[in-house]
């Protein structure tokens, strides 16, 4: 029996209105097979449909956070082909489902991110919210010297880091460190990894701090204006607002600033 048969796929610990999320496959870096790709989304469908959790941290095991897929898994998929000719395809398609699922769900992401970030690891931290690094981490796109492609992380490297950073990454196969990786936004936030617990409870009570529908209404917006004029969004917008200003949650905030007091969904 293998290791991975023995162990989770990710561990799963939640602490309030946080859902923490490990890749749980150390002696492979973290890197991602089906059996993680799933249960990640899984987890994430679960955790929607929970009601009470605000946030999801996404997080490595054993100093890593994640060496992207698992080639062995590929060659697997390779063997296939005579019997299923789009075996290759439907297993990337599974790990761009994936990164379409947190980069377009109404929960707040966070991706704590130390030691390997390589292939689909960087674009899984580049879908999240808030990505914090620590000094340690490495991010790497080797697929074109694989002589593959980054398919499925190439809008979130675009999006985060813009289309010439992105294309500059692609064609050099990029290794960046933690530095570098501030410097040109891939990361939020650096610290040194002993101090990354502390910098993640501060973006939490950040966070939490937020109401959890505007978080959500406002991250859906902004998906849509990268794609649309700021003047062809005024009525939605306006519609928008308007709803969240009159619901049960807008009434709660601006009464609470009026009494000087904190919001029902704050820390106490």
């Amino acid at each position: 029996m293998s290791a991975d048969t023995r162990q989770p796929a990710i561990l799963s610990r939640r602490d309030g209105a946080v859902l923490h999320l490990t890749l749980n496959r150390p002696q492979a870096r973290n890197a991602m097979n089906m059996a993680m790709v799933l249960a990640l989304r899984e987890a994430l469908a679960t955790a929607e449909r929970d009601g009470g959790v605000r946030v999801l941290v996404l997080r490595g095991a054993a100093g890593h956070f994640c060496a992207g897929a698992d080639i062995a898994e590929m060659a697997t998929a390779r063997m296939k082909l005579a019997s299923n000719p789009d075996a290759i395809a439907e297993l990337n398609a599974q790990f761009g489902e994936l990164c379409a699922d947190f980069g377009r769900t109404g929960l707040a992401v966070v991706a704590v991110v130390e030691g390997t970030a390589m292939g689909g690891g960087l674009g899984l931290a580049c879908a999240a919210d808030v990505a914090i690094g620590g000094e340690s981490a490495v991010f790497r796109l080797p697929e074109t010297s694989l002589g593959v492609v980054p398919a499925q992380i190439a809008p979130y490297l675009v999006e985060r880091l813009g289309y010439s950073q992105a294309r500059r990454l692609a064609v050099t196969g990029g290794r960046i460190d933690a530095r570098r990786a501030l410097e040109i936004g891939l990361v939020h936030e650096l610290h040194p990894d002993a101090a990354l617990d502390d910098a993640l409870a501060r973006t939490l009570h950040d966070i939490l701090h937020n109401a959890p529908q505007a978080v959500a209404a406002t991250k859906a917006l902004m998906a849509k204006a990268r794609l649309h004029s700021p003047a062809s969004l005024i009525q939605e917008a306006a519609e928008v607002f308007s709803r969240a200003a009159l619901s049960a949650e807008g009434t709660e905030g601006q009464t609470a600033f009026l009494q000087k007091r904190k919001a029902n969904w704050m820390p106490q």
